[in-house]
């Protein structure tokens, strides 16, 4: 019942929802959108359980619910599964699921349940799948960027703080519900933060690039988290923001950006730092150094030449 609240909360509750909402930002209905969570929302979730050991649970009871807590919602992130029978009635399936991720206006706010569906039925939030469902939001973004999608919830509920006079109508907006948030605000922010500039592409090169990126990151952290215990902290915090610069990469390729060339520089330079830390040798220290300058002193010519390749331009 806690995590049914909690995931009530953060559907109805704006500050909450600006949490939670880039785990429904994808129109595709699998497996990989049940990972999509933000480190705020990791937080939240954190606070309710919490409240597990202060009312007397003993702590291997906790763990062992929240180990299995982790692992169901992989079985109900897919399309591939039908109706599961007897156990509609009891347990969340991937059809209720479904009806939860659907934008469909009579699946709204529905179905929040993770593990055992009674709890919809009880309060009065279950809907059964019957129409297919839509996926995404009901105002789908405009935009394929990693940081857009984590942050722009956040971006709007300030700017209706920001424009709405007293502290009380203030508190009403952030504690108030996502369906009378005004839709308008979404326009305006992205207007002011995402950039129109796009590269007309000739090719489709750039897309694979992104699969390969995100490929190649998704393996990397996997392998960060298989021997964490054997890598020095300063390479878990570059390599973390190695990823976390890739996922902002692929979304700006998709996005056929030009200033993408900037952070593969970035990237580039993380590589540096890490290639030096396994090697601290002045030869590789030179050698480094003067690759560095040399991309610095061709940085121009560079960026050309690397919109060219993934472009097609």
């Amino acid at each position: 019942m806690i995590w049914y609240w909690y995931h009530r909360f953060g559907h109805e509750i704006n500050i909450f929802w600006g949490f939670h909402v880039v785990h429904h930002t994808s129109e595709e209905f699998n497996y990989t959108a049940g990972t999509r969570i933000t480190v705020f929302q990791a937080f939240v979730r954190t606070a309710f359980w919490a409240v597990l050991p202060v009312i007397g649970f003993p702590p291997a009871m906790i763990t062992t619910m929240l180990i299995i807590h982790g692992f169901y919602p992989f079985f109900t992130h897919t399309q591939l599964i039908g109706k599961l029978g007897i156990l509609e009635h009891v347990l969340v399936t991937p059809s209720h699921h479904r009806v939860h991720h659907a934008s469909n206006e009579a699946y709204l706010d529905k179905n929040f349940g993770d593990m055992f569906i009674i709890w919809d039925k009880l309060f009065g939030t279950f809907a059964e799948e019957k129409e297919t469902p839509k996926y995404g939001l009901t105002k789908q973004l405009g935009s394929h960027s990693f940081l857009w999608q984590h942050f722009h919830y956040l971006v709007e509920l300030a700017y209706a703080v920001k424009r709405t006079p007293g502290v009380y109508h203030k508190l009403k907006i952030i504690f108030g519900r996502p369906a009378d948030f005004d839709p308008e605000l979404r326009g305006v922010a992205e207007k002011r933060f995402l950039s129109k500039h796009k590269v007309r592409t000739r090719s489709q090169k750039f897309r694979f690039y992104a699969v390969i990126q995100f490929a190649l990151m998704v393996t990397t952290l996997f392998f960060l988290l298989l021997f964490e215990h054997y890598i020095a902290t300063y390479i878990q915090i570059m390599v973390a923001l190695t990823i976390f610069v890739t996922l902002i990469n692929c979304g700006a390729i998709l996005e056929q950006r030009r200033w993408v060339f900037y952070i593969e520089f970035m990237r580039a330079s993380l590589i540096v730092l890490i290639t030096f830390y396994y090697f601290p040798h002045p030869t590789t220290f030179l050698f480094l150094s003067a690759l560095t300058v040399a991309c610095l002193a061709y940085f121009s010519n560079l960026q050309k030449q690397y919109l060219s390749i993934i472009y097609g331009r």
